[in-house]
């Protein structure tokens, strides 16, 4: 993935930076969808979506997508994620299972990215659907790996602000398209992530 995403934009170098930095700043050594060796419900959440590259590729697609379709996608998608994904996650805190949820995430990264890649413009209400529907298997995941000792709020908040930070970043990413190098810088990540998703789809990331 990281051949793929290179010299598609110094912005996304820089993102992939700060986040670097957030992580050596906030959390111990953990494992992706694990969260060891992070304490406390708030920063445990926080931590869940930006320790998982999975989450990453598709939450900062929805980001891109609702720069390229504009308003109001831009801030509609990534409203729409974090509500319905917060959703799932109290889904899985009350014990009711979703089958597929690992194979929901990875299909996310490949559906999103693909709309990314080709400029897809649907209706509004499609693609807000489309997030959606893909928001609650991440929820389910995030919900479902809740920590015994984290308060469930808490965590909750931690995830719904670290998806919204992995959502500006792929907005601020996708602000590039007002220039025509940049609306194929865009395309380029749009399908780094699909390829992306495909691998872990596959089990080969």
């Amino acid at each position: 993935m990281r051949h793929v995403f290179g010299r598609c934009s110094l912005a996304g170098v820089g993102a992939r930076g700060l986040a670097t930095s957030i992580l050596l700043v906030l959390a111990s050594p953990a494992l992706a969808h694990e969260g060891a060796g992070v304490a406390g419900g708030l920063l445990a959440g926080f931590m869940h979506p930006i320790l998982g590259w999975d989450h990453v590729a598709a939450m900062v697609a929805v980001g891109l997508w609702g720069a390229v379709l504009g308003a109001p996608a831009i801030w509609l998608l990534p409203i729409v994620f974090p509500l319905v994904m917060a959703l799932g996650g109290a889904i899985a805190v009350a014990g009711v299972p979703l089958p597929g949820v690992e194979t929901g995430i990875a299909a996310s990264a490949v559906v999103l990215g693909i709309v990314v890649a080709l400029g897809t413009r649907p209706p509004i209400w499609i693609a807000a659907w489309i997030v959606g529907a893909f928001a609650i298997f991440h929820g389910h995941a995030h919900g479902t790996e809740l920590p015994a000792a984290a308060d469930a709020v808490s965590y909750a908040i931690g995830f719904v602000v670290g998806t919204g930070i992995l959502h500006a970043i792929g907005i601020t990413l996708g602000l590039a398209t007002k220039w025509d190098l940049g609306k194929v810088a865009v395309r380029a990540v749009g399908g780094a992530i699909a390829v992306a998703g495909l691998a872990f789809l596959t089990g080969y990331a």
